[in-house]
Parts: structure tokens; C-alpha cells; sequence
């Protein structure tokens, strides 16, 4: 089969309306049930076992049994990343930033996206702690390096070790600019949930950031939320 036809089969998997409501469901990084994905889809059980099972023969979906449960999530972390990206060519009307809600920080997959995300990678990008390469791949710096050290992170240990993306500029849906996404944007959320500077909501996307976590970014980055 050639990349034409392969990418049009592709396209044609993804393009279903319920598959589509299924892929979406999953970007917040969990695992769900056939039963779960069919009720978020308004599929019938049969219809939804259908659409997983073409997912997962595509290797878009990965399924994982557990007890009498079988849980789907994405087969590798570039399918959320492509997600994203088509869900930012959706036509949206000019609008004022946003202050709270999706748009304004949410998880993508493993990552943070949003408003937030964006000026946190933009901020990164102007104190040359990241620098975007022409393979549109993010390098970290030398002060790059000692930055996120400080923040905890190993980032050159990360990068030798990680067999994804390290730093890959994922194109933010609802901001049409790049945040941070591959195995440093993944480790970035971990620890800033694990500081208590960003907590989850449960059964969503939405993520929110603490006063303290408001605090430090304004004194580390120059971010003001």
C-alpha cells in the first residue's frame, strides 16, 4: 500500500463522526472502557466494539483487558499530538483570551495545553531555555538544562533515555501556536502536578493552577496568570 493510500485511509478512520467523539474522549490521558467510549460516542455497544476494533487494528488505539473490562487508550503518544493538530483547523471566530476553561489550560494526552501552555513555551522560547531547530523539534539549552534541573527535571538524562519525541512543538488547538509537548512536555505536567502547582479535575481535561503554582511561575518564568 503507498503513503497516498495509507494517509487516505488514515484521514478516513479519524473523519468518522463516532470514532472522531471516541479519539477525543482520550485526550486527557486515561484509559476507558468500550462501555464508556460508546456512551460518550451515543453508540450502540455493538457499533462502538466495531469503530474500536478498526482503531486498534490501525494502531491508533492500544486495548488493555482487565478482570471483565477492556480499556482503550492511544497505541503512542504522536496520535494525541495529531489529534491536536486537526482539532486546530477547525475555523474559530476571534476571541478574547481566555481566563478559565479549556481553552485556557487543560491537559493534552500527557502534556499541558491552552492558553497557559502557550505562554509557559513562549516564555521558555524568550529566555532562551528552548530554542526551536528547523527540524521543528525543540532543543533545550545549556541554561535550559540547569533551569529544568532546578524545576526537577533531568532533561538531559530524559533526552537519552526517552524513546518518543523529546521536545516536540505541538500546535495548541484553540491558540494556533505551539506548546511543549514529547517526553519533556509529559515530565514538565508531572512535576508540576507533583509541586501541588497544577491539580486535575476529575472526568476532564480542565486542569487548574493553584495560587501557589500562580505564584512560582510569575517568579521562574515571568508568567502572570
Amino acid at each position: 500500500m503507498d503513503v497516498d493510500t495509507e494517509f487516505t485511509t488514515l484521514t478516513a478512520l479519524i473523519g468518522e463522526p463516532t470514532r472522531a467523539r471516541m479519539l477525543l474522549q482520550l485526550l486527557d490521558g486515561r484509559a476507558l472502557t468500550a462501555g464508556e467510549l460508546a456512551c460518550h460516542a451515543n453508540a450502540s455497544p455493538q457499533a462502538a466494539s466495531g469503530h474500536l476494533g478498526k482503531l486498534v487494528a490501525a494502531e491508533l488505539l492500544a486495548v488493555e483487558s482487565q478482570g471483565r473490562h477492556r480499556y482503550y487508550r492511544f497505541a503512542r503518544p504522536e496520535v494525541a499530538d495529531a489529534l491536536e493538530a486537526l482539532a486546530s483547523l477547525v475555523p474559530t471566530k476571534q476571541q478574547p483570551a481566555p481566563t478559565s476553561g479549556s481553552r485556557y489550560a487543560r491537559s493534552c494526552y500527557d502534556h499541558l495545553a491552552g492558553h497557559v501552555a502557550v505562554a509557559i513555551t513562549q516564555a521558555l522560547c524568550q529566555r532562551e531555555l528552548l530554542t526551536l531547530t528547523t527540524a521543528k523539534e525543540f532543543t533545550v539549552t545549556n541554561a535550559g538544562t540547569a533551569w529544568f534541573t532546578d524545576l526537577g527535571i533531568d532533561a538531559k538524562m530524559m533526552q537519552q533515555r526517552s524513546r518518543r519525541a523529546f521536545a516536540r512543538p505541538c500546535l495548541d488547538w484553540s491558540e494556533r501556536r505551539h506548546h511543549l509537548g514529547g517526553a519533556l512536555g509529559a515530565a514538565m505536567l508531572t512535576r508540576l502536578v507533583a509541586l501541588d502547582w497544577v491539580r486535575r479535575t476529575a472526568n476532564s481535561r480542565l486542569v487548574v493552577f493553584t495560587g501557589e503554582g500562580q505564584r512560582q511561575l510569575y517568579q521562574i518564568l515571568g508568567v502572570r496568570l
